[in-house]
């Protein structure tokens, strides 16, 4: 039995909760504040200072540390640890929600423009909805006059064009049901298509069970440290 650290985005919450329940490691979570992918820089620094204070602490304690990320905007590109650093191989949190990055890969290809949904993305307000949109338009007014607002708020939804689908990441959550109204009535509202894409846990839960092949995750070791490899079907590279 193993001891391993977690750190994921919070988005991602219900879904580790579920993977380390049945994990026969012990494993520790600590997750992250949602959005930090906005801002590769800061996610990089709030992790890596996780990392930094865990070692500082306890350096014994853990027999790796486990990113629950992707590459999210080059954000996790510089992390190292004085212990192994294990990543999946992929983009963003979708590869680790839909279980492999060709899963990723071959849907996404299939669906060009395709915004995602998931229990974790939806909890935390910030998807594209009705509902943003008039939280977002009353913000506007009351700072900058209607007429600015009007303004702005046609500005901010041109990207609503880029957009076909909104698939909705089902892992038969609790919230699942109401979940898939919601994205249904989101895609309603904006003009998109609506689908619904089974979940798999597997690349989490291999993750937290130590199962490590080459193909999904990179093995940071102690002295390296994590770099982009755009240019092959890896993803990131340690060196």
């Amino acid at each position: 039995m193993k001891r391993f650290q977690f750190i994921a985005c919070k988005v991602l919450q219900r879904e580790a909760y579920l993977c380390a329940a049945r994990s026969k490691n012990n494993i520790d979570i600590v997750f992250m504040e949602q959005g930090l992918h906005n801002q590769p820089d800061d996610l990089r620094r709030q992790v890596q200072d996780v990392i930094n204070r865990t070692h500082d602490k306890c350096s014994n304690k853990y027999d790796a540390s486990l990113l629950g990320y992707g590459l999210c905007s080059n954000g996790i590109a510089g992390l190292s640890a004085q212990i192994p650093i294990v990543v999946p191989r992929g983009h963003d949190c979708v590869t680790l929600l839909l279980g492999s990055k060709d899963k990723y890969k071959e849907y996404f290809e299939a669906h060009r423009g395709v915004y995602w949904y998931s229990s974790g993305w939806i909890s935390t307000g910030t998807m594209p909805s009705k509902e943003r949109y008039e939280k977002n338009l009353a913000e506007y007014k009351e700072k900058y006059g209607d007429d600015n607002a009007e303004y702005l708020m046609q500005v901010e939804q041109d990207w609503i064009k880029e957009y076909n689908w909104a698939a909705y990441i089902d892992w038969d959550l609790a919230t699942s049901q109401n979940d898939k109204k919601y994205t249904k009535a989101c895609a309603d509202y904006l003009g998109w298509k609506y689908d619904e894409i089974k979940g798999d846990p597997a690349l989490i839960q291999k993750l937290l069970d130590g199962q490590w092949d080459d193909k999904d995750f990179l093995i940071v070791n102690p002295g390296q440290k994590i770099v982009e490899d755009l240019t092959t079907e890896n993803i990131i590279k340690a060196e």
